[in-house]
């Protein structure tokens, strides 16, 4: 992701999500102001301490204090100190308990609408974007906002406040130290803006490696089957041990740049503060200023530091915050799933039509032309080599992918003008990897019928074969599937899937070479019930097995993305083209293995 957004874009975005905790960041706003006000009274008690009780001089104090006995003075000066203290903690006991709760406000509405966005991004989005790389935006980069957004932008507008209420009063008590004092805040900001570019290309860099780095991990756990059967540990470990040096190597590049910009300003400080100590020190005893007044500066000067560099801080982290929303906004700007404006409502039992249709993933065709019918509550089988598109029927016609030429009609209406919700709710697809939630195998199943009693539950897992297995379970339907369900067998996770689909009672069913992973005699039994336990729902069988699309009532054959044979499996057997040929092998390889 490299498209970078506009300031205003980026502050729109804030602001709308700013909105919830407005209240709370406006009291820690007021509640720092007020603390920077308290501590620049608490200085002055100082001054009108050391001036009025130490050395007697009364110009420049407040006549109430000036009027007062030495020891009176340092009795009200204390008092008065007492107070500031007890304001000054109560202020602090607000501003910290205010920035809290308005930074979880701020980020929960972030991640809830990033949440929400993200449901309704199309399919080819999400299969387009890693895993691991969207998970480090919704995580890493809104916590790096959040940060910014709790600590450093009321730190920016407090670090403003403070600075000119610290300005107005040294200006106010001798103009010659204040410009001393405040003529090295231009420089620290001017070299504050110069790194600020810098750092934001570093934490470009730094932060999409670090999207990859999350995306090799995610990769790696949820394929730890795969990895641990082929031993491709050492492999792997090599691949995030380049990875992660990579990712290294820009986070010390970036420390470095770092260290050299807080070095720098730590020099400035010092700097800074020794000449005024050494101005002051002058005019102290050449009778220009008093000994409070120089302490009151040397204070002032001190106190300001930290602040001027937390607003370098700020312009630094600006990079880092700008980096981050930017890869939040490609999430949030990604066009979602396209939903008819007047949606119609089709009959789902009705014809289902591939009129003209072709696709192409990034270019590259995958259906050409293709046409067919399938009358509505009738089986279709599709056979074809890998990467015939078999599957890309499938998922267009649960309008995971739109056509780019063509139509797909189920009712007469094309799925582009359904209702999403009727058209999702009515095409139940099993693919030949169905995805399983870490959930129990019954929650599982019921997915999609929520509704369902423990009866249709037991119709749907028997018409799987998936009954018995559930019964050798020790904890039966209660029994938890890991993440992807790795704990099943890959026959009892499509058979898992099955069930979930027939339990649904989806007037469309796609099963998408979905017994692959069962024997032939569990295949046989779960095609004797299929057509039963589907009712009067259309069916479509994808499968590289003859024997599992000879009853349906039409099957195509598909090469290289066109139709090249068509009709019921005893015409095909006639026309002894690719599919003839196909089961005479499919049939000669059956009869070895049971011959051997």
């Amino acid at each position: 992701m490299k498209k970078k957004h506009g300031f205003t874009k980026k502050t729109r975005l804030l602001l709308r999500h700013l909105r919830p905790a407005a209240s709370a960041f406006a009291v820690g706003v007021l509640a720092s102001f007020a603390a920077t006000i308290l501590k620049t009274v608490f200085t002055q008690v100082i001054r009108f301490t050391v001036d009025g009780v130490l050395l007697g001089e009364t110009a420049g104090l407040p006549s109430w204090l000036a009027a007062l006995e030495p020891g009176k003075m340092l009795a009200a000066s204390c008092a008065l100190a007492a107070v500031v203290a007890v304001l000054e903690f109560a202020v602090g006991f607000i501003h910290d308990s205010s920035l809290p709760k308005g930074s979880e406000r701020f980020v929960k509405s972030l991640r809830d609408s990033l949440y929400s966005h993200i449901q309704r991004l199309p399919y080819s989005w999400h299969a387009k974007n890693p895993t691991g790389d969207i998970i480090q935006r919704c995580t890493s980069d809104v916590e790096v906002v959040r940060a910014f957004i709790a600590d450093q932008i009321v730190e920016f507008v407090s670090t403003v406040f403070l600075i000119a209420v610290y300005m107005t009063m040294m200006f106010t008590m001798n103009v010659k130290i204040a410009l001393l004092a405040c003529a090295f805040v231009p420089l620290v900001i001017g070299t504050s803006m110069y790194y600020h570019r810098k750092i934001g290309r570093s934490f470009t860099a730094f932060d999409e490696s670090e999207g990859a780095l999350s995306s090799i991990v995610q990769e790696n756990l949820t394929g730890v089957r795969v990895v641990r059967a082929f031993g491709r540990e050492r492999d792997e470990l090599e691949k995030f041990r380049r990875r992660n040096e990579t990712h290294t190597t820009l986070w010390l590049k970036m420390g470095r740049m770092m260290t050299t910009f807080w070095t720098f300003g730590d020099t400035v400080s010092f700097v800074q503060l020794f000449l005024v100590i050494l101005l002051g020190v002058h005019m102290c005893v050449g009778g220009e200023i008093t000994l409070g007044t120089y302490l009151a500066f040397i204070n002032y000067t001190k106190q300001m530091n930290w602040p001027v560099r937390g607003l370098c801080r700020v312009i630094t982290n600006m990079s880092k915050v700008g980096v981050s929303i930017d890869r939040l906004l490609y999430i949030i700007e990604s066009d979602e799933e396209h939903a008819p404006e007047n949606p119609k409502t089709a009959d789902m039992h009705g014809d289902i039509c591939f009129d003209h249709v072709s696709f192409a993933y990034d270019e590259q065709p995958v259906l050409r032309d293709v046409s067919f019918t399938i009358p509505g509550g009738s089986t279709l089988g599709i056979l074809g080599e890998t990467g015939s598109g078999k599957s890309t029927i499938a998922l267009l016609m649960a309008r995971l992918y739109d056509p780019q030429q063509g139509a797909i009609r189920i009712g007469g209406v094309d799925l582009r003008e359904m209702d999403q919700a009727q058209l999702r709710r009515g095409v139940g697809v099993v693919l030949q990897q169905p995805f399983l939630f870490s959930r129990t195998l019954k929650e599982n199943i019921m997915i999609a019928a929520s509704d369902a009693d423990q009866e249709q539950v037991d119709a749907a897992v028997k018409d799987a074969c998936l009954y018995h297995s559930i019964q050798e379970f020790k904890e039966g339907y209660d029994t938890i599937v890991g993440e992807r369900g790795v704990t099943l067998s890959g026959g009892q996770k499509q058979r898992t899937a099955i069930a979930r689909t027939l339990l649904s009672g989806a007037p469309v069913m796609v099963f998408d070479d979905s017994l692959s992973a069962v024997d032939a005699k569990t295949d046989e039994a779960i095609r004797m019930r299929l057509r039963e336990a589907a009712g009067g729902s259309t069916l479509v069988l994808i499968a590289h097995r003859v024997s599992t699309l000879q009853a349906a009532d039409q099957i195509i054959v598909l090469s290289e993305g066109r139709i090249i044979e068509r009709g019921t499996h005893e015409e095909l057997i006639r026309q002894g083209g690719v599919y003839a040929r196909t089961a005479a092998m499919q049939s000669a390889r059956g009869e070895a293995e049971a011959d051997g």
